[in-house]
């Protein structure tokens, strides 16, 4: 079994078994899908094509606990497909509230995170995901009022198991050095808790995604909402494993 585990070697601010990658359990979870306002293909790195039209999501995960510790996550999500007719999800876009989270997701896997501050709240009216960042600017919110059990089909028809995910890692390089760029596909293995009664905890009902502030530093409102298709509020655990490099380029870095 190899270990991964990122710097300092005596101190790692995280390690985990490749076998088992990183484990969480006690998760909770509100996802909102829709199709995709305007032309986001820039946003796809070469071996990965849209939809047409593209389908996007927004998770936002309460991780109760995990082996890198608790914490919350924003996920933005595009639907791909591979050179070889295979789907998948890219993620453009994610945020995390936790620097072990943080560093084993863009040192390991190349997801883009970046720390922010992110809430799983319930209240009267709905179970409601939010970013910010800063603090002060809220710049997405999601929405679902659990009125009703979905379906396992329905809830595997929005996030089909065992689909691949994909990260473009990109490590750069001091000047004269060398730049490295790999897709990465990466594998969510998730199970969804059963209450008291054996029912699994998998709601929908009314749901919406609103971007309240417009950010050129985050611009997650890039992932514009054409036609909002549903929303979803579920419990689970899950388990997050390393695939494989995809690609890999090597380029001199830029004086």
């Amino acid at each position: 079994m190899v270990i991964l585990k990122s710097t300092p070697l005596d101190a790692p601010l995280f390690q985990m078994s490749s076998e088992r990658g990183i484990e969480y359990w006690g998760c909770k979870a509100v996802v909102a899908t829709f199709t995709v306002a305007g032309d986001v293909s820039d946003l796809v790195p070469r071996g990965l094509r849209l939809d047409s039209p593209a389908l996007g999501a927004v998770l936002v995960a309460d991780y109760g606990a995990s082996t890198l510790g608790p914490y919350a996550e924003y996920v933005s999500i595009l639907r791909v497909i591979d050179d070889a007719g295979n789907a998948g999800f890219y993620i453009p876009y994610i945020y995390v509230t936790n620097e072990a989270a943080l560093a084993a997701g863009r040192e390991v896997l190349g997801a883009p995170k970046k720390m922010a501050a992110i809430d799983v709240q319930f209240r009267s009216e709905a179970v409601i995901g939010s970013l910010a960042r800063p603090d002060d600017a809220l710049l997405a919110k999601v929405m679902v009022a659990p009125a009703e059990r979905v379906s396992g089909d329905v809830l595997d028809a929005l996030i089909p198991p065992g689909t691949p995910m994909y990260s473009l890692r990109h490590l750069p390089g001091p000047p004269g050095g060398t730049q490295v760029h790999e897709l990465v596909r990466w594998n969510c293995d998730l199970k969804i808790h059963s209450d008291a009664y054996g029912d699994e905890l998998r709601f929908t009902g009314p749901a919406s995604i609103t971007y309240p502030t417009r950010s050129g530093v985050d611009p997650v409102h890039r992932l514009e909402v054409d036609t909002f298709l549903g929303g979803v509020y579920f419990e689970f655990d899950m388990r997050l494993t390393a695939g494989a490099i995809v690609w890999s380029e090597s380029v001199l870095a830029g004086s």
